[in-house]
């Protein structure tokens, strides 16, 4: 038996309960296979068995008062994965599936992630089983104090310095920043994604949903293709997805289709700026719901089904998919139906969004498939550029923020193209992304000795 094969075993038998985690392990792991040869010193030093043990998992109460003045009680979580070549680094998400097996999965692949920014940032992910849906200003700030009050022991500029994610946007940021502040006396780069106020970094929020459409246009470059006249289809409406479709706008795609967790709309005649400001509106400020949308613009409205549960069923012609809402949207029907309908390139905006049959169809149909920890890295690659300024006491401009996240996505491909080639996978990005961000830290690691 492998040593790989043997590792993957034994994450399955430890944690039987975890199967998005087992699901990473295995995706990565099965990847490495072809380092095991060449590097020999890493079974040695028991590298592959090392990697995928977090550091430490915190689990913690978090009880908080509601409007009512009824006690409510949560779960938190922090699990700090990797810091071998920098700091812990990863997001806090927000959202009533949290649980110990996401964060682990997270945090695992945010590892890779951050090794292929270029930056030295480990990884880490968070967050609690806490839904602000609903929720009122006053609500969501007691429970991020009380989150904070218990977190803030773990954290630190030098130690890990969380983010947002899903339920996690400025005001949760503003609000966890400003309870560190109060409990530790001091103002520091602890955490990422803050307001330009008090430390935040221009185009942050942009920087997933650009970076994932930038990595998309150094994919369809290889083919001497690009967004111009081509529909595209992005699930989500979060930050992620707006932004995406704001670049694909700019870059002269046409985006088609949005979601969130109760409908999905199709709009063929494209989602253009004004409309993509009124779906910011929507879901920044007025916290609403996407069919709101189709009320106002007129078209299709599918409750109940995800973007490409739509697509699959009513056959809509897609040429470019950027799916950024949440892990494992994309199943291996809907990857089928994706090629069917013309699908030519798949760039994940999201963690983990396709499922190991959807990623098995996009490589045998031999289309371009950019995997989340390389495609999605756009936005810890700005948080990385966040931590910067914050240890240098100053700011850079929009221009320079986003050139540096352009020039990031671009290495981030050549990274990902030239393992590939170099392990005898031409054109493999999801070899190529995990090799290269698996190396990275394995040095890092065998350096240090058993620690």
């Amino acid at each position: 038996m492998s040593v790989i094969k043997e590792v993957i075993d034994k994450v399955k038998q430890t944690d039987p309960d975890q199967p998005e985690f087992h699901q990473a392990v295995q995706e990565v792991l099965e990847t490495l296979e072809p380092t095991v040869k060449r590097h020999p010193e890493y079974v040695k030093a028991k590298i592959y068995e090392r990697i995928v043990e977090p550091e430490r998992s915190v689990i913690f109460r978090v009880p908080w008062v509601d409007d009512k003045g009824n006690v409510q009680v949560n779960r938190g979580f922090r699990v700090q994965f990797n810091n071998a070549i920098g700091p812990f680094k990863g997001g806090l998400r927000f959202h009533p599936s949290v649980n110990l097996g996401i964060m682990k999965f997270l945090g695992f692949e945010q590892t890779f992630k951050n090794s292929l920014t270029t930056l030295p940032m480990g990884g880490a992910k968070g967050g609690s089983d806490f839904d602000p849906k609903g929720k009122s200003d006053g609500e969501v700030m007691k429970f991020c104090q009380a989150f904070m009050r218990e977190l803030y022991r773990y954290i630190g500029a030098e130690v890990d310095v969380p983010a947002g994610d899903i339920g996690v946007g400025a005001r949760e940021i503003g609000y966890l920043y400003g309870y560190y502040k109060k409990i530790r006396n001091e103002h520091t780069g602890v955490l990422t994604g803050k307001a330009l106020e008090y430390g935040g970094s221009l185009i942050r929020p942009e920087a997933t949903g650009y970076g994932t459409t930038y990595f998309a246009a150094e994919m369809l470059a290889t083919r001497n293709l690009d967004f111009k006249n081509k529909i595209v289809a992005v699930s989500g409406s979060g930050n992620v997805a707006q932004y995406a479709v704001e670049k694909v706008t700019e870059m002269g795609g046409r985006v088609i289709t949005l979601c969130d967790s109760s409908a999905t709309i199709v709009d063929e005649k494209g989602i253009d700026k004004k409309k993509c400001e009124f779906v910011m509106e929507l879901k920044n400020i007025k916290r609403g719901r996407i069919k709101e949308y189709a009320d106002k613009y007129k078209c299709v409205c599918v409750e109940g089904l995800n973007v490409w549960d739509v697509i699959r069923e009513q056959g809509i012609k897609v040429d470019i998919a950027l799916p950024c809402a949440t892990q494992n949207e994309i199943d291996g029907r809907n990857a089928q139906a994706l090629v069917k309908n013309g699908c030519i390139c798949v760039a994940e905006g999201a963690n983990m969004p396709s499922t190991p049959e959807a990623i098995e169809v996009f490589q045998e149909k031999k289309i371009l498939y950019g995997p989340g920890k390389a495609a999605n890295a756009g936005g810890v690659s700005t948080s990385g550029l966040e931590m910067s300024q914050n240890s240098l006491k100053l700011s850079w401009t929009r221009e320079e923020v986003d050139n540096r996240l352009l020039i990031i996505m671009k290495s981030i491909h050549k990274a990902c193209l030239d393992t590939a080639e170099a392990y005898d996978r031409k054109g493999d990005y999801v070899t190529g992304a995990n090799i290269a961000g698996f190396t990275k830290v394995a040095r890092a690691m065998l350096a240090y000795g058993v620690v």
